[in-house]
This record gives structure tokens, C-alpha cells and sequence, in this order.
């Protein structure tokens, strides 16, 4: 999967084992950021049935691909479709000027193989799903020669030797359907849609500070749209960056958005994802679950993200922004009608 800042793939086994702790005959959870997908990707690889819903088109890309897309319906179709798209030739255009000249993302040569894929992708007519698993096979390959510490602000001073690799493409891990039922994946926004939701256990991992996933995965949106936006700044980032605005990036914004959304979904049990780099105390949190039930809450000491480590340089040479701390500690908070036995910390 993508690299991704607020990914939970450290944290997958806590949160994993804390569901089936609250679900031992399974159900339905619903994760309602869902980001890479990659909590719901897990859960539905252990049977459940999953809901991953995401307001950025690209997650909810990843989501229709490894939540809701089923291996034994498309695996056959794609693997045809991702061997004719390796075969093309390179073709620069819009992609290329922004992300490979102006930015310095992708070297030149992989974006023009990108741009001649996306604009073949774009003109087959595909089946939304099919159409979800090509594009994150092609959202991967892009990842995997990028030239970046993890995240499109900006890129590294000097080629990362990855990015003068060519570009190829792979089946992304699309999963079997399960045997309880289908699992889905849709796109809006977490408190218009919270009074929608009913499951047997809710799952947010809300954004948390100032850091915009949309800014920080700009490329990604604009490669899964594909819509051509007017762009701003070093990074190129997508002009509507400045308007797209989420209430979970703000201090004032996040305490009222994140009660309406605990306070609207319908669940037994409710899990929350947070880290104590956001605009929430422990302390804040447990009050907010305190009239759901039993709260529970474990703390995980993990490093910061690798940007934070080495820098992150414009194409200049030059640091943008200043490093901070280099670890931080994940908070996994569960409200539940009976007090139930959570993974240990690590």
C-alpha cells in the first residue's frame, strides 16, 4: 500500500484485536476514515464485513479496491487490463509538467508512463470497481519511484534512487469476497453522514491536528480525478486545497465535529484512533466517550515519520520546515457496553 502519513499499519494488530474482542461472532464495522483502507482491508481478510467510507476521491478509490471490490469477480479482467497498460508507450502532457518539471515528484521519464496509462484508464469505460483496482495499481507503482519522504508538501533535494527506477505496475492484494456478506465503500463527509451509519462496531481515526491529508496527498487526488485542476506553490498542490477544508484540521472545529459524529453513528461499540499530537487530550476524549459505555484506553509509543527524521528539502536544497520531536504516542480509545480485554501495548 501507499506510503501514508496517519497509516496504521503499526498499529494494525491493536486495532484488529480490539474488534475481535468486541466481536467474536463477527459483524459489521465500519470504519468511517478510512484513509489507504488498510484497516478495513485486514478486517475483511479476517471475515468481517466492512464499511469504509472516506471524503477524498483517492481513499475512496483505495477503499473500492481493498474493501469492497471482490478478488474472484475482477482478478482476471485486471490482470488483462494492467498488462496492456506496462505495454504503452510514454505520453508527457499535464501530469508530467506539473509533478515531474515543475515539482520534482516523479523523474520525468515515469510520469509521462503514468500520464499515458491514467489517459488509457480514463478512456476505457471501466466498471467502477475494476476501474478503482487499475487506478491503485497505478497509485502504487507511482509510489513505489516517487521522490519524497512521504508526503506531497514537498521532495527531495536530489533524486531518491527509487524514482530513476522504471515504473511498473502489480495486482494490487484484492481480497476474496466473505461469507457474511458484501462490504462497501463510499465517499462523504464523516459528520453529514454519521446519522446514516449503523454497525456493530464504528472505527474513526479522524485527522487530528492542522495537516490536511487532502494537501499532504494532493498528487494522488488529482492522478484518481484526473480532472486537469489549476495548481499552486512548489508542491503544485491542487488549487482547491485552499477551499476543501475539513472542521477535524481545526482546534476550534475538531471538539464539535468529532461529538457530532460519536454522538450520530449507531453502535454498540465504538473505537477511536488519536495521537497526542492533536487538538484532543486523553483527558477530552474520554469525556466525550464517557456516555457511550465502558471506556478503555491504550497508549503506544511510536517514532515520528521519516520526514520528521531526515528533512524534507524543495528542489532547491533548501529544509522546509523546522523538525520536531521524533516520537510521539498513539492513543487507541474503545467505548463498549461491557468492559472487554484490549491488546497490550507494545
Amino acid at each position: 500500500m501507499i506510503k501514508y502519513i496517519g497509516s496504521k499499519r503499526a498499529l494494525l494488530g491493536h486495532v484488529t484485536g480490539a474488534v475481535r474482542q468486541a466481536l467474536p461472532e463477527g459483524g459489521l464495522v465500519c470504519d468511517l476514515f478510512s484513509g489507504t483502507a488498510r484497516v478495513g482491508h485486514a478486517l475483511k481478510g479476517q471475515g468481517f464485513r466492512v464499511w469504509s467510507n472516506d471524503h477524498n476521491a483517492y481513499a475512496h478509490t483505495l477503499a473500492m479496491a481493498y474493501v469492497q471490490a471482490d478478488r474472484e469477480r475482477w482478478l482476471d479482467q485486471a490482470e488483462a487490463i494492467i498488462a496492456e497498460l506496462q505495454s504503452l508507450k510514454p505520453e508527457a502532457g499535464w501530469f508530467t509538467a506539473n509533478f515531474c518539471d515543475e515539482a520534482r515528484f516523479f523523474h520525468p521519464d515515469n510520469g509521462a508512463r503514468i500520464e499515458a496509462m491514467r489517459n488509457r484508464i480514463e478512456a476505457m469505460g471501466l466498471e467502477p470497481e475494476l476501474k478503482a483496482i487499475v487506478l491503485v495499481s497505478l497509485m502504487e507503482a507511482a509510489d513505489r519511484v516517487d521522490s519524497t519522504a512521504g508526503l506531497q508538501m514537498a521532495y527531495m533535494k536530489t533524486w531518491a534512487p527509487r524514482a530513476l527506477k522504471p515504473l511498473h505496475l502489480r495486482m494490487p492484494d484484492v481480497l476474496p469476497g466473505v461469507t457474511a456478506g458484501s462490504c462497501r465503500a463510499t465517499q462523504g463527509d464523516a459528520v453529514e453522514i454519521a446519522g446514516q451509519v449503523e454497525a456493530d462496531l464504528v472505527y474513526l481515526d479522524p485527522p487530528y491536528n492542522q495537516h490536511s491529508y487532502l494537501a499532504n496527498y494532493h498528487v494522488w487526488e488529482s492522478l484518481v480525478l484526473w480532472d486537469r485542476p489549476e495548481t499552486y506553490g512548489v508542491a503544485r498542490k491542487r488549487v482547491d486545497v485552499k477551499t476543501r477544508k475539513s472542521p477535524f484540521n481545526s482546534r476550534p472545529g475538531i471538539a464539535p465535529a468529532l461529538e457530532a459524529v460519536i454522538a450520530g453513528v449507531k453502535t454498540p461499540n465504538l473505537i477511536i484512533s488519536f495521537n497526542d499530537e492533536g487538538y484532543l487530550s486523553r483527558e477530552q476524549l474520554v469525556s466525550m466517550l464517557s456516555a457511550r459505555g465502558h471506556v478503555q484506553v491504550i497508549e503506544i509509543d511510536r517514532p515520528r515519520y521519516v520526514g520528521a527524521r531526515i528533512g524534507i528539502h524543495n528542489r532547491k536544497g533548501e529544509k522546509v520546515g523546522a523538525v520536531g520531536r521524533l516520537k510521539n504516542v498513539e492513543y487507541l480509545f474503545m467505548a463498549t457496553e461491557r468492559p472487554i480485554s484490549l491488546p497490550a501495548a507494545a
